[in-house]
Formats: C-alpha cells, structure tokens, sequence
C-alpha cells in the first residue's frame, strides 16, 4: 500500500498530509482536530483496501501546517473550510469524501456548505452544529462534571515529552478514552510539533486556537442545505459533545444516517474501526433516509 508524508501548498498557506492508498483512487480527505493523527491509523489503512485514496491532514496551527501564532489566529472558520476544498482540489481535482472529527468535524460541515462542488460526501464524527462557547438551548452542553475534573487536572510542562504524554493520558481517563492509545498519540504529536514553544505544542496538543477563531455567522440553520451522503458518527459516552449533538446534525441534514458507537466516548475505539469504515465505505449507496445504527461489535 503506497503510504506518503509530505506537505502542499494551497493559496498561500502549507499543509501537512499523510496519504495512503492508490493515488487514482476515490479521494476521502480527513480533517484533523486539530492535528491528523485525531484519526486512527487502522481507520486509514482500511479504507485505502477497500480501494480509497485516504489523505489526513492537520489544520492550521498544528502538526506539519503553517504555524504563526496559536494565540492570536490570523484566520477564520471559513478559512480553515476554504483550506480543505482548495486541498481536495489540489490532490485530485474532482468532489471528494470529506470528513472531519472533534472541531474538524465543525470545519467540514462549514465547507460542504460554502464549498458544495467541491465534496461528493461527509463524514462528520464527534462533533455539533455550533461553534465553540455557549451552545443553542436544545443541544446539551459539555458534562459540567466532566469538565470540573478537566479543567482542574494541572497543565503540564510542555517542553516535557514524558509530562504531556501523561497529561493526555490523565484526560483521556476522565473523557473516558483509552489512556494507553492517548498517550500514545500524544508522543507522536509532541515529536511532530514544528519547534518547542510552548503554546504551540499545547495548541497542538488541546486546540485551544478554536477557541479564538471567528467563527461567525452560524451554520446550523443552513444544514438543511447539505445535498450530498452523510454519516454523523458519535460515541454513547462522549461527555464532551454529547450524543444529542449528534442527533440534532442527523436530523438537520436531509437524509443523513446516524452511528452511534455503544462502547465509545470522544475518539474512535479500535474495536469500532470495522464499523466506522464500513459505513463509510458504503456511504451514499443506501437509499436516502435514517438508518437504524448498528451494534458496535
């Protein structure tokens, strides 16, 4: 399976890539939140055999993508989408699979709205219809509970590998993730992380540049405008963004299908990979309509 690291250069700004899978093969783009390794390596490689062409990459701000100051983004939600059709048109020049998890997810529902030529189906998993900061009366909020223990747990030297790996681990443990894949992925984000600034290795590893983007005007209202297949992905137990989330986009979204992973809370679990690729694989072949989620295996 051909599998490439690089880097491409769309309107002015560097984007980090990793590729797998046949070249001349259906384009499934991945948006990362923030960083692509948000999406497990098995997911890729399964999707490359079932005969995509899998691209993940990193949002601005993060892993091998431009890199300016987290702190004070020069840039909006609308360029973050506007990245992700000019990166889907760079590596293939026709519509792709466009899918995005956590606050990537919020980018790729941005960008199948703004840019609907440019995607032939969306994915969006993890994620809500609003945009960080209070959310909409009929959409539940973060588990205040879960929060609390987040938001207390001391943040770590962030020139410490060892130190960030165990803080990712520590919150894996309270989101109800795998803190072993956690702090796993949290050293292969600290070694990818350009230079040793230490709000730039915590915007790669927390995203907390989200929580400074200008992410006006809304877009749940306009859902509804979404033509292609989509799947909406959410974990039971995501305390985060909580399922309803996920119903509400379901809902929204003329003809969208609904997973839900039983056994899963904020990121994909291994054991729900099959599930998740398989879905996606087969999205927009169904007739349009919900579709009762299967059990996770």
């Amino acid at each position: 399976m051909t599998h490439l690291t690089t880097t491409v250069n769309v309107h002015g700004i560097t984007l980090g890539i990793e590729s797998f899978g046949d070249d001349d093969a259906p384009l499934v783009l991945l948006a990362g939140g923030t960083t692509m390794l948000s999406w497990p390596d098995a997911l890729c490689e399964r999707l490359a055999a079932g005969g995509r062409r899998v691209v993940r990459y990193d949002l601005r701000d993060s892993g091998q993508s431009t890199t300016r100051d987290p702190e004070a983004p020069a840039y909006t939600l609308r360029d973050l989408a506007a990245d992700a059709a000019a990166l889907a048109d760079a590596l293939g020049g026709r519509p792709a699979h466009l899918a995005g998890i956590g606050v990537g997810g919020m980018v790729a529902q941005v960008a199948a709205l703004d840019h609907p030529d440019a995607f032939s189906a969306l994915t969006l998993v993890g994620t809500r219809s609003v945009a960080p900061g209070p959310t909409d009366d009929d959409l539940p909020d973060h588990d205040r509970a879960t929060m609390g223990r987040l938001f207390t747990h001391a943040m770590p030297d962030w020139t410490d590998r060892e130190a960030v790996a165990d803080f990712a681990a520590a919150g894996a443990e309270i989101l109800g993730d795998d803190p072993v894949a956690a702090r796993a992925v949290a050293a292969r984000i600290w070694d990818r992380t350009p230079g040793a600034a230490p709000a730039v290795r915590m915007a790669n590893h927390l995203g907390m540049v989200f929580s400074r983007l200008d992410c006006t005007p809304r877009w749940r209202e306009r859902l509804p405008e979404i033509k292609v297949p989509t799947l909406v992905v959410h974990g039971r137990r995501n305390r985060f963004f909580p399922v309803g989330n996920a119903e509400a986009i379901a809902r929204e979204i003329p003809g969208a299908r609904l997973l839900v992973l039983e056994d899963a809370a904020t990121a994909i679990p291994d054991a729900a990979i099959d599930a998740v690729t398989g879905a996606m694989l087969t999205l927009g072949q169904r007739t349009p309509g919900h579709v009762p989620a299967p059990q996770e295996p």
